[in-house]
């Protein structure tokens, strides 16, 4: 480890001066990429140099143990424990540093939440998991744009279907996919009765043209009358698109624009992003078909969490975490939940890497 951090420490000093070099500072597109790795390293090499600076200072310690002096030989001995205290956690740091980093974590996020079991109910709370992405993405200061919708006659949502750009969105999204469960009771429950109810996420990065390619001949794409609310022109008007990927029978559907050309343009990124999560998660399946129960795995058939309103309390399954703060939750507060997760995660790769 040692050797590979020296590597990467060499390389640091070696971007450094070429963000200086004239001829890189007059190519401000090989500028960013130096400066976007120049930043990436940095988060390594400070930590391995005060590493490296630690396991120095052990090492004298050490050396002083057999010094003729017994009060120098007392002061190492009880500056080692403190030492090897440190090393470990820069240690762990460090490993975590150099865990191969998901290559989708930096890309926007395809957020499709559907009503499942439940009825009504399941549509309230479908808006309900939607109002709490869309206060978590504003408060990351990201963007939201709804791409398609099925409202429900209670006012919730049968399906919602919305685009999150920014900075970092699915490194804070991917443990989402799952089913989550409600358990309250419903504005319409006469007698005060508890009712469970579910509703299902699914969470897809968005493609991009260099992950997917869509051959114009393997697509259908169909044009009809939006429905639901919408201005003057888009229930008068086939403003809709539906486009079906003919060798997979992926379908994507937008209506939300009054343009057919925006539906469209909407429909086939939609289309591109469900066409790479189908491909991926094959993939996963045949690369660790053993690590089906890991969290992360996006097994959306899986109860992932469950929201109990009379307890106040949220129930997240695949790593024991429970917070008695539904409502702060609902209203986007998920920090720490994602943070819990992403800690879990990485800890169970850490040990899967030995």
């Amino acid at each position: 480890m040692i050797n590979k951090l020296k590597g990467i420490e060499e390389r640091f000093i070696k971007v450094e001066q070429l963000l200086s070099d004239p001829s890189v500072l007059g190519d401000q597109k090989k500028y960013q990429e130096y400066l976007k790795e120049h930043g990436e390293l940095n988060k390594i090499v400070p930590v391995f140099r005060s590493y490296e600076g630690l396991l120095g200072e052990l090492a004298e310690a050490k050396e002083f143990l057999r010094d003729d002096d017994p009060e120098i030989r007392s002061m190492a001995k009880e500056e080692i424990p403190s030492l090897e205290c440190q090393i470990a956690e820069l240690n762990a740091q460090i490993n975590l540093l150099l865990m191969p980093k998901d290559p989708r974590d930096g890309k926007n996020v395809l957020l499709e939440i559907r009503a499942g079991t439940g009825g009504e109910e399941a549509g309230l709370f479908a808006g309900d998991l939607f109002r709490m992405y869309s206060r978590f993405a504003e408060s990351k200061s990201w963007k939201v744009e709804i791409v398609e919708k099925n409202g429900s006659s209670s006012g919730g949502f049968k399906e919602v279907v919305c685009l999150v750009r920014g900075k970092g969105v699915f490194s804070s999204f991917k443990y989402e996919s799952g089913t989550h469960r409600v358990q309250r009771v419903p504005s319409t429950e006469t007698q005060g009765r508890i009712h469970t109810s579910a509703v299902t996420v699914a969470v897809l990065c968005e493609a991009e043209d260099v992950d997917v390619q869509i051959n114009p001949s393997d697509i259908k794409v169909d044009v009809f009358r939006a429905s639901g609310p919408g201005g003057q022109s888009v229930n008068t008007t086939d403003s809709a698109v539906r486009i079906t990927h003919i060798p997979t029978g992926v379908v994507a559907t937008c209506q939300d624009e009054k343009s057919q050309h925006k539906n469209k343009e909407k429909a086939m990124g939609v289309l591109k992003s469900r066409v790479l999560d189908a491909k991926i998660r094959e993939e996963d399946a045949k690369r660790a078909a053993d690590r089906k129960g890991q969290v992360g795995s996006g097994d959306r058939s899986g109860r992932i969490r469950t929201y109990n309103y009379p307890q106040g309390r949220m129930t997240d399954h695949r790593i024991g975490l429970t917070l008695y703060r539904l409502d702060s939750i609902m209203e986007g507060d998920i920090q720490e939940i994602v943070d819990e997760l992403t800690t879990y995660n990485q800890a169970q790769s850490l040990k899967d890497m030995g």
